[in-house]
């Protein structure tokens, strides 16, 4: 069913009317503005806007030649990306009204493709725990996730059609099941970070969000020049998928078992073959040393901000810090070692599958935006680098919305964005 305002529609029914001259970048930005000026002071998703250079930007793109595929249109740009003509404060006092020298290579490849960069996300601070202001757009009393927490909620929100976050933990897919959209974290390197702010650089990862699958399958393969990651809606979808509850389960609640459950079972009434799998044990120890070499490289990542601004930096960022610098090197090499070997044993927990199907989240958006919720069921997918991706359609008790995860083998995506795709089609039949 066609979408009724530009805003609502997806990157690619936008495209695709901009090409046929049935709507214009500059209206469509505009139909963006209008809605955020709707919706910005409950949903407090921007840290930086300017509808100017917004709508100068997209009358720019309207009268250029229409061989850029974004074809004008918007981005939202989480704010740890370097923006040249706009702040970058990396969601940090230390850093208000800071102005990069140059874009982050996701930006500025994004730009060279004819997408308009509408302005900047909120983050938390550092893209880890500490929380912005951004409120959940299904219930602004309830968290919308982190790190990626304005992107998430401005793309919930029908503010804009695409927007970058990025996956340290859970900061890509946590947000998306929270807010009932489409996160996509690729494979580790697929999309160049050079311009992010680092946190943990055996993990950083260029995120992607949207409202549909094509839509992230497509900027991926602009960003990564990887054009076979663009699919057509008639593609075949997963023969056999593999059910993993993860060491992780004892965390999910009723509602994570319920929605897990109901996937599972449409996609087999569906003529997929679902097959339970139980992780072997290298995975057992992953989570625990995810988060451990996570610790030590943010302490890494920001000795600058430690060292000089201390005291501008959160508590809760500084006792991570000081977890991670209190780590011994043999422990910090004995993480990654765990790490090395479940990565190893991948391929063998996949035999005779496509994909696995697994929790986003512990469940529900929990109440309150003094914390972003728990990336625990994130951490594996993370620490094997490999294409992770939160499918929406489900909902817990109270309404809100529940996704769940597909994951697949390093480098893989291709395969995985399919599976997601034909996933979310069988849950929005179901």
């Amino acid at each position: 069913m066609a979408s009724s305002a530009p805003n609502e529609l997806t990157a690619r029914e936008a495209i695709q009317k901009i090409e046929a001259g049935e709507l214009t970048s500059e209206t469509l930005v505009a139909a963006c503005l209008e809605r955020i000026a709707e919706r910005e002071d409950t949903i407090g998703a921007w840290q930086f806007l300017s509808a100017d250079m917004a709508m100068e930007a997209a009358s720019s793109r309207d009268t250029a030649a229409l061989d850029q595929p974004l074809r004008g249109v918007p981005v939202a740009v989480k704010d740890i990306y370097d923006t040249a003509d706009m702040p970058t404060a990396y969601g940090s006092p230390i850093y208000e009204g800071h102005r990069p020298p140059a874009d982050a290579s996701c930006v500025a490849m994004t730009r060279n493709a004819g997408g308009i960069v509408l302005g900047k996300t909120v983050t938390t601070e550092f893209a880890y725990f500490q929380p912005g202001k951004t409120a959940n757009p299904h219930a602004p009393g309830h968290t919308p996730g982190g790190s990626s927490s304005g992107s998430a909620a401005a793309v919930a929100d029908f503010m804009v059609p695409l927007a970058f976050g990025s996956q340290t933990v859970g900061s890509t897919i946590r947000p998306a099941s929270y807010c009932g959209i489409v996160g996509y974290k690729p494979s580790f390197g697929l999309i160049d970070r050079t311009g992010m702010r680092p946190l943990a650089e055996s993990f950083d990862t260029v995120g992607l969000f949207a409202r549909d699958v094509s839509d992230v399958a497509f900027l991926a393969s602009i960003l990564s020049r990887r054009p076979a990651l663009r699919f057509d809606d008639d593609m075949a979808g997963p023969t056999a998928i593999g059910l993993c509850r993860t060491h992780e389960w004892a965390a999910a609640d009723a509602d994570v078992e319920t929605v897990l459950d109901t996937a599972a079972r449409l996609a087999s009434a569906a003529g997929c073959h679902i097959r339970d799998v139980s992780l072997p044990d290298p995975f057992s120890k992953l989570a625990d040393a995810q988060a451990l070499i996570v610790d030590v490289e943010a302490a890494r990542s920001a000795a600058h901000d430690l060292n000089v601004h201390r005291e501008r930096v959160s508590e809760s960022f500084v006792k991570r810090a000081e977890a991670g610098l209190a780590t011994t090197a043999e422990n910090y090499d004995a993480a990654l070692g765990i790490t090395e070997r479940a990565r190893g044993a991948l391929d063998a927990a996949l035999d005779g599958l496509d994909v696995l199907l697994c929790p986003s989240a512990p469940g529900q958006a929990p109440e309150g935006l003094h914390a972003t919720g728990d990336p625990i069921f994130n951490r594996t997918g993370t620490a094997l680098r490999i294409p992770c991706i939160n499918v929406p359609g489900l909902c817990g008790h109270s309404g809100l919305p529940i996704g769940v995860q597909v994951l697949g083998r390093l480098n893989d995506d291709r395969r995985v964005l399919a599976a997601a795709h034909w996933l979310r089609g069988v849950l929005r039949r179901g």
